[in-house]
């Protein structure tokens, strides 16, 4: 049976060229599905490209059709190092690394992974788990974790985002993901770890979110249970963030960073006390929690 589109002659040769390259991810292909390039510009950058022997991307900056911000776009998909443009996603703009992948801030989260990996995340199993805390709220330990979790997939490391802040969660809006079961459903035996969900638009990130707001949180952070569930999911994970509570409000962010033995601290510039952050680190200490770093936002 003739193809269709051959025999009603809708299709313009250059169109085709353009479609079959779409399965080797060209820049062409990527932006068009993309809704960046319309198909008849494409076809003008073709025509340029061929006729002066140009790259895609340089003759559709030498027409004016495309932006170098386009070219970097396309550049990420092709070397599978994802991000996502506004409006295609249910991920908050807070996550810059989900959005502005080259901004200087989001190389300031990148330099901060490299220590990490150096110093933590290369280690044993026992060290797969990293939890962040600050002694203050409004500090930005969630948005610090997000973020953290998101260059940490992109580096190719498969990672767990778990939020163990059972009083004051945000990382499943931060997200756009469903808490209705959790991290405390699991620690109350009232679900399984199959609640983690995978973040669609990054393929090695997972979030395993609070759940309900349970009445008491400290109670079942310091369960056996919790203990339990990071060794297993050690090994399933290269990467686990953990988000906690005010550690100067309230007592869970010291146990949990005693169940995943090491802690990144956090400071927030004219904002944190250091009297509560000097407390914070001698506290951890004690209990044998290994402090990894420290470092100071300004966001």
């Amino acid at each position: 049976m003739p193809d269709v589109a051959q025999t009603m002659n809708l299709t313009p040769p250059k169109t085709v060229l353009l479609r079959q390259a779409a399965g080797n991810r060209s820049i062409g292909a990527i932006l068009v599905d993309a809704g960046k390039l319309s198909l008849q510009d494409a076809e003008r950058i073709l025509a340029l490209q061929h006729e002066q022997g140009l790259r895609f991307g340089d003759a559709g900056l030498n027409l004016g059709v495309l932006k170098p911000e386009d070219i970097s776009f396309a550049l990420a998909r092709q070397f599978d190092y994802p991000y996502l443009l506004a409006g295609e996603s249910n991920v908050a703009k807070e996550i810059v690394a989900a959005y502005e992948p080259f901004s200087p801030q989001v190389e300031v989260l990148r330099a901060l992974r490299s220590q990490l990996m150096l110093r933590w995340f290369a280690g044993e199993r026992e060290s797969h788990t990293l939890a962040i805390v600050s002694p203050g709220r409004g500090e930005g330990r969630s948005w610090l974790a997000a973020n953290l979790a998101v260059v940490f997939s992109q580096l190719g490391e498969h990672t767990l985002l778990i939020d163990a802040d059972l009083r004051n969660p945000r990382q499943h809006s931060l997200f756009g993901i469903e808490n209705r079961s959790g991290l405390s459903s699991i620690l109350s035996h009232r679900s399984q770890v199959e609640t983690i969900q995978r973040i669609a638009s990054f393929v090695d990130l997972s979030v395993l979110p609070s759940g309900p707001i349970p009445p008491n949180p400290q109670e079942l952070l310091s369960r056996p249970m919790f203990a339990k569930l990071l060794h297993e999911l050690a090994g399933e994970f290269d990467v686990i963030i953990i988000d906690t509570p005010a550690a100067a409000a309230y007592a869970d962010a010291q146990t949990i960073a005693t169940r995943a033995s090491g802690a990144l601290l956090l400071a927030r510039k004219h904002a944190t006390i250091i009297g509560a952050l000097s407390v914070l680190t001698d506290n951890l200490r004690q209990t044998g929690v290994e402090v990894v770093g420290s470092t100071v936002s300004d966001f």
